[in-house]
C-alpha cells in the first residue's frame, strides 16, 4: 500500500508539473512574441499532439522496466523542462539565436516525455495488483486534482513571485524529487538503485543551482535584449515590467514592447493630453484608463482648474512602482502621489460598468490591440460604454497606434468611435522612439477647435505645431476599414497584419 500512495502522490506532482511547462511555455511566448490567443492556441495544441506521441511510444517500454524508465523519465523532463524558460530567455536575448525553432522543439520534447508519465505510473500500479477500476479512478483524479492546483497556483503565486524561469525550475526540482522518492521506496526492486539515486542527487543539484543563478542570467540576457542596462525587472499577474537606464534616458517596456523613452516622452504624452484639456471648455473631472507610469496624470495636473482625477489601471505593480521609485516619480512629477488623483487597480471595462461618474475628459492611454485581451478595451461596446461617462461637452481622446507603421489599425479605432455614435478627430505626432504616433479625439459634438495657443508650459507643443497634428498626408490617408467589435475583433487581425508587414 505504502508503495502504491507514494505512486498516487507522484501523479498529483507529476500532472502539475506537465501543465506548468505548458503553461510557463505559452506565457513567455506571449511575452516575448505577442499575440497570446495564437502562442497559447498553437503551444497547446502541439504539447497535447506530443503527449500524445509519447503515450504511445510507451508501448515499446518492458513490463518489467517500466520503473526504471519512469525515474529516467522524470529526470530527463525535470531537466529540460525546468530549463525550457531559461534556455528560452537566453535565446530571445540573442539576436542570432532561432527562438521560434527552439521554443517549438522544447515543446515537442517536453511534451513526449510527458506523455510517457502517466501511462507508465499506470502499469507500474497494475504490477503492483491495483484493481483496473479503481487504478483508473485513482490515477486520473489525482492527475486532474494537480492539473487545477498548478492552473491556480501559477498565474496567482508562481509568475508574479518567482517569474518565468524559476516557476520552471521549481517543478524541474519537483519531478526530480519524485524520481529520487519513488527511487527509495521500489529500491528493493531497482536493480540500479545506487546509480539510479546518484543521478537523481546530480540532477537535483544542478536544477537548484540554476534556480539560485537564475534571475542573473535572465538579467544577462535581458541585457543583450535590451541594449541598455535594465534598473528594475518585474513579472506581475498581467505582464512583464522591465525598466532601463542609460545615461540620462529611462526607458519603460511592457512583455519587451518599448512604452517610452525618458528623452521623447512629453511629445507623447503632451500630444495625448494636452489637446483634450485645451479643447474641454471646464476640464474638472478628469479619468484616465491606463497610464500607470503616471506621465499622462502629470500633464493633466499642469491644468489648475483641475479638481480630482482618477486612474484606473490594471497592474497595481506598474503604479506602485511608479508611485514610490525616485527616479520614476522625477519623470512624472510624483503624479501618482497628487492629492487630487485617485488610482484604482481594476481592469477599465469592470470599473466603468460598476461606477456612474461623468467626466470632462477621458484619456485612453492603454497598450496597443495586439491580442484579443486588449482589443476588447478598442471595441464599440466598450466605446460605448466611455460614451456613458463623458460630460455632454466633454472631449475623450484614445491612443490609437501608428497611422504609418499600422494604417489599418489606426483608421479601425477611428471607425470604431464613430460606430459607438462619438465624432472624431484624428491627428498624429513624430516620436523618435516610435516613428509616427496616432490619436483620435472623440465627442458627443462635431466640435473640435484645434488648440491656437496652450495655457500650460509645453516642451513640444505650440500653436503650429498642433495643427501640424490635424494634418494627413497622403501616405497616412484614410482607409476604409471595419469596425472592431467583440465578436470579431477585426482590430486585432488589422495589427497583426500591419506591423508583421514592418517587421518582414
Amino acid at each position: 500500500m505504502k508503495n502504491q500512495r507514494t505512486l498516487i502522490i507522484s501523479v498529483f506532482i507529476v500532472a502539475s508539473c506537465g501543465l506548468a511547462y505548458e503553461l510557463i511555455i505559452a506565457a513567455l511566448a506571449s511575452y516575448l512574441l505577442g499575440d497570446s490567443i495564437l502562442q497559447f492556441s498553437s503551444i497547446i495544441g502541439l504539447y497535447l499532439f506530443s503527449m500524445g506521441i509519447g503515450a504511445h511510444l510507451t508501448r515499446y517500454i518492458k513490463d518489467e522496466d517500466a520503473l526504471t524508465r519512469f525515474i529516467e523519465i522524470e529526470l530527463l523532463v525535470g531537466i529540460i523542462g525546468g530549463l525550457s524558460a531559461l534556455a528560452l530567455f537566453v535565446a530571445f536575448g540573442l539576436a542570432a539565436a532561432p527562438f521560434r525553432s527552439l521554443l517549438y522543439a522544447f515543446v515537442l520534447i517536453t511534451g513526449i516525455i510527458v506523455g510517457m508519465e502517466i501511462p507508465l505510473v499506470m502499469r507500474v500500479l497494475h504490477r503492483e495488483q491495483a484493481a483496473f477500476a479503481d487504478l483508473v479512478a485513482r490515477v486520473l483524479t489525482f492527475d486532474y486534482l494537480g492539473a487545477l492546483a498548478v492552473s491556480l497556483l501559477f498565474p496567482l503565486l508562481l509568475a508574479p513571485h518567482l517569474g518565468m524561469a524559476r516557476s520552471a525550475l521549481f517543478f524541474g526540482i519537483l519531478n526530480a524529487a519524485v524520481a529520487l522518492l519513488t527511487a527509495r521506496v521500489f529500491r528493493r526492486q531497482l536493480p540500479r538503485y545506487p546509480a539510479l539515486c546518484l543521478r537523481a542527487w546530480l540532477v537535483l543539484a544542478a536544477l537548484a543551482i540554476a534556480f539560485l543563478a537564475a534571475n542573473r542570467i535572465t538579467a544577462f540576457a535581458e541585457q543583450h535584449y535590451y541594449g541598455d542596462p535594465v534598473v528594475y525587472e518585474r513579472h506581475t499577474p498581467y505582464q512583464r515590467l522591465v525598466i532601463t537606464r542609460w545615461k540620462d534616458d529611462t526607458r519603460l517596456y511592457l512583455n519587451g514592447n518599448l512604452q517610452f523613452s525618458s528623452r521623447d516622452e512629453a511629445r507623447y504624452h503632451e500630444a495625448l493630453v494636452l489637446p483634450a484639456m485645451q479643447m474641454a471648455r471646464s476640464p474638472a473631472r478628469v479619468l484616465i484608463l491606463g497610464g500607470g507610469d503616471g506621465l499622462a496624470a502629470r500633464e493633466v495636473l499642469k491644468y489648475p482648474q483641475v479638481q480630482d482625477i482618477t486612474l484606473v489601471d490594471l497592474d497595481a505593480e506598474m503604479t506602485r512602482t511608479f508611485a514610490s521609485s525616485a527616479t520614476l516619480t522625477a519623470l512624472n512629477n510624483g503624479a501618482l502621489n497628487h492629492p487630487k488623483l485617485r488610482v484604482i487597480n481594476a481592469d477599465a471595462a469592470q470599473w466603468l460598468e460598476e461606477n456612474r461618474g461623468e467626466y470632462d475628459v477621458i484619456i485612453i492611454d492603454l497598450p496597443d490591440p495586439s491580442n484579443f485581451s486588449l482589443g476588447k478595451l478598442y471595441s464599440v461596446p466598450m466605446y460605448r460604454l466611455v460614451a456613458r461617462h463623458l460630460a455632454p461637452d466633454g472631449y475623450l481622446v484614445v491612443q490609437s497606434t501608428s497611422p504609418y507603421f499600422a494604417p489599418n489599425a489606426y483608421w479601425s479605432v477611428v471607425a470604431t468611435l464613430e460606430a459607438a455614435n462619438l465624432y472624431t478627430a484624428p491627428y498624429h505626432v513624430y516620436v523618435p522612439s516610435f516613428g509616427e504616433w496616432g490619436y483620435v479625439l472623440a465627442a458627443r459634438a462635431d466640435n473640435f477647435p484645434v488648440p491656437r495657443h496652450f495655457d500650460v508650459p509645453t516642451r513640444y507643443l505650440n500653436g503650429e505645431t498642433a495643427a501640424e497634428m490635424f494634418r494627413f498626408p497622403p501616405d497616412m490617408a484614410r482607409r476604409e476599414v471595419e469596425p472592431n467589435y467583440l465578436n470579431t475583433q477585426k482590430l486585432v487581425s488589422y495589427f497583426e497584419q500591419d506591423w508583421g508587414e514592418v517587421q518582414r
